[in-house]
């Protein structure tokens, strides 16, 4: 005589578990190779040693983390690992302090394009697509992951008359909401410690 016995049934929980393992590798690895933004090229014959230096933030899309902040500047090294040290600085009026991030760049590909990732919080990337750059490294125009973010830099708190108007049609072309630019007040009254 034959018994019945069920059919085993397997656990559903070592699919899911993999496919949240799967899932979470395929986030991280979203994050640390950011994509420039469709219709965005980064500038060709880019020299980071022409590049690294200080800079003034002159404009500014908004952002979380530097909402606020006046006498916004950027200064960038190369390090040891050839990746590059970025240091970000700004003055919060409200609180009367100073803030500081420290992070790494490194180039996305060939090091001649200006298409960097950046990370200030392990291995979470943002895009750093430099679209404009005076011959002479005195001025720039960058575009994040996407068209939400959008910085110029230059050597100087200002800009030479006639690039604001010339960037900012750049950037229109691009498809960067020119409106949400914020013009980053320069107060040199204000001097950075150390």
């Amino acid at each position: 005589m034959r018994t019945y016995s069920p059919p085993l049934r397997h656990s559903p929980w070592p699919l899911l578990m993999g496919a949240v393992a799967l899932m979470a590798v395929l986030a991280l690895s979203a994050c640390s190779t950011p994509r420039t933004p469709e219709g965005i090229q980064p500038v060709r014959g880019f020299d980071v040693d022409r590049y690294a230096g200080h800079w003034h933030e002159v404009a500014r899309i908004e952002n979380s983390f530097e909402r606020g902040l006046t006498q916004a500047t950027a200064t960038y090294s190369r390090s040891a690992d050839n990746t590059i040290k970025v240091v970000n600085r700004g003055y919060d009026p409200v609180r009367k302090q100073w803030k500081e991030a420290e992070g790494r760049a490194e180039f996305v590909d060939s090091p001649d394009r200006a298409a960097l990732k950046v990370s200030f919080f392990g291995p979470f990337y943002g895009g750093y697509n430099v679209v404009a750059l005076d011959e002479n490294y005195q001025w720039a125009m960058v575009v994040g992951s996407s068209k939400d973010y959008l910085w110029i830099l230059s050597r100087t708190p200002t800009l030479p008359t006639g690039v604001r108007s010339r960037l900012m049609a750049q950037a229109r072309a691009m498809g960067v909401d020119v409106d949400k630019v914020l013009w980053v007040e320069q107060d040199p009254s204000v001097a950075p410690p150390g």
